[in-house]
């Protein structure tokens, strides 16, 4: 085996980093031919702009009624450590599916949760372990004795305005009625703080998310597939493919214009629930945008996939509405998985969509950080990687039959 010399390994990385310039080139060269071509089809464009404004304007108003809740995780801090906090915290383990005291073999309401500190609690629904808190504060015994009023704070779930709601109404109850036992009367003792804020949640708030998500993977998706089977109708493909540029640029090219029209109405939805629907972004904004690109990169595999063996645009667009129309009500897109049957939860956490909007939500509604997000971002990265793995050689054997 021969020794390589410097000059060698200099005209060696030269040759490597010039089929990675011509790689790039050509890639960016398609992406701008069919950005070029979708800005000019006047009708495309207009259907762009206007799909997700319709999309925000009607699923907004669909407010899913959540009448029963069941093993809902729910974090209580008992501050007290007296027979008062103990007694609440009782009330609540013992609640049944309607909110009202658990008979003999009913499941129960809420799944009780501890944890020590205000602090601790914002960080478990900050990570989806809890879907709400309760901070019972010190010397709530001793307050009750001496007939001192004591607030109660509520600590409601953003990301799922119907269960907090829902829940809010219930801890209500069981405040109410505790401030009535213990006063002996209609006397408020217990007062709670929170509530106003757990059953205002703005709704579009929820939806922004899901609804980003879903249109930039599905356009990313739809259009990555249907743009491959258009170029083999129309007899572009061909040309395409004896241009002097390499095939994989064919590949990248689709995949960069398709999402940055994908990127473009993510952008738009965001900008909707801004200006009209007063949604706030806690989070930042930068984490959502990465957010959206890593969930393109882990869809694209599957566009390719199906261009590669679609021959035709109809049946790549059948294709494409087979795979998206399940993962449009199982995502949590438009419903919270929570009050899905227990087999379809399950389901759920098999879509990789589900993944990208629980992310989004925890970063815009609930201000969280790469901690918080970090296992969605593992699966989503694994999803994209393998599902590349397999779609590139797939495609490249199909341009060639």
């Amino acid at each position: 085996m021969g020794v390589v010399t410097a000059d060698e390994r200099v005209r060696r990385i030269e040759r490597a980093s010039g089929r990675w310039v011509r790689l790039l080139r050509g890639a960016f060269e398609i992406a701008r031919k069919d950005l070029t071509e979708f800005v000019r089809d006047r009708m495309r464009l207009v259907s762009f702009i206007v799909m997700p404004i319709f999309m925000m304007v009607m699923t907004g108003y669909i407010f899913p009624s959540q009448t029963m809740l069941q093993n809902v995780p729910f974090v209580v801090v008992d501050q007290d450590r007296g027979i008062a906090g103990a007694q609440l915290v009782q009330a609540l383990a013992g609640l049944g599916p309607r909110g009202r005291p658990a008979q003999p073999g009913e499941a129960r309401a809420l799944r009780i949760l501890t944890e020590s500190t205000p602090e601790a609690a914002a960080r478990a629904i900050q990570s989806g372990r809890a879907r709400g808190a309760l901070v019972i504060p010190p010397d709530l015994t001793e307050h009750l004795m001496t007939r001192t009023p004591s607030t109660l704070t509520l600590m409601p779930d953003p990301a799922n305005p119907q269960m907090s709601a829902v829940v809010a109404g219930i801890i209500q109850g069981v405040v109410t009625a505790a401030s009535e036992r213990l006063s002996g009367g209609p006397a408020r003792l217990l007062q709670l703080k929170g509530l106003e804020q757990a059953t205002d949640i703005n709704y579009f708030s929820f939806m922004a998310p899901g609804i980003m998500a879903m249109v930039v993977v599905m356009a990313v998706m739809t259009g990555l597939a249907g743009a491959v089977s258009r170029e083999r109708e129309i007899g572009t493909l061909d040309g395409l493919l004896i241009a002097p540029v390499p095939r994989l640029s064919l590949i990248l090219g689709k995949a960069i214009s398709q999402s940055v029209r994908g990127l473009a109405q993510g952008a738009l939805v965001l900008l909707l629930g801004i200006v009209l629907f007063g949604v706030q972004v806690k989070g930042s904004l930068w984490m959502v945008a990465l957010m959206l690109l890593l969930g393109v990169f882990s869809f694209v595999g599957v566009g390719i996939l199906v261009s590669a063996i679609s021959t035709e645009q109809e049946t790549a667009l059948t294709v494409m509405m087979t795979l998206t129309f399940p993962m449009m009500f199982l995502s949590g897109a438009f419903f919270p998985v929570d009050q899905m049957p227990p087999v379809l939860q399950v389901i759920s956490r098999f879509i990789p969509l589900s993944y990208v909007i629980d992310s989004l939500r925890k970063i815009m509604l609930l201000g969280a950080g790469w901690g918080a997000v970090g296992g969605e971002v593992a699966i989503l990265a694994a999803f994209g990687a393998v599902t590349l793995a397999v779609a590139v050689p797939a495609f490249s054997r199909a341009i060639t039959r």
